[in-house]
């Protein structure tokens, strides 16, 4: 395969993250504080390669915090442009389980918007943010701390 100009195209190799923006009745949304980083994020992760959307949503949701969710609607995609990882958002809500910590969190908190917005960096922040918006998915970019570009769907 090759590009416009004849020139070979690199492989490229992308994996595929969900996240879940668990959002009670309250509006406060789930945060765990990850154990490898100690940063502050929607419960999330890659999917196995055999793992439906759904399924892998779930597991990592339940993996992470103890919680079993609803899955209500796709509201971004974000591609970490240097990393090759697309990650899948969806709003969620709490319908059972018990919290807990796990090997991959320190600490769960439900945070307001504005906690969102102090605590986490911006390219977590903003797939919250995004989630508790009305309107079409977001598709953005980013580096791995900030946004680089936002895609309009046409």
């Amino acid at each position: 395969m090759s590009n416009d100009a004849g020139q070979p195209r690199p492989t490229s190799v992308h994996s595929v993250s969900v996240t879940g923006v668990v959002v009670r009745d309250d509006g406060r949304v789930l945060a765990i504080r990850r154990a490898d980083n100690g940063t502050w994020e929607p419960p999330g992760g890659v999917l196995e390669p055999a793992e439906t959307i759904k399924d892998g949503l779930h597991r990592e949701i339940h993996e992470e915090t103890g919680l079993k969710v609803r899955v209500d609607q796709l509201t971004g995609v974000y591609k970490n442009m240097n990393r090759g990882v697309v990650a899948l958002v969806f709003r969620c809500h709490p319908i059972g389980g018990t919290e807990r910590l796990s090997d991959e969190s320190t600490a769960i908190d439900w945070l307001t918007p504005q906690e969102v917005s102090a605590r986490m960096n911006e390219v977590y922040a903003v797939r919250i943010l995004d989630a508790l918006r009305p309107g079409p998915p977001s598709i953005r970019s980013h580096d791995g701390r900030r946004l680089t570009a936002t895609e309009p769907l046409d």
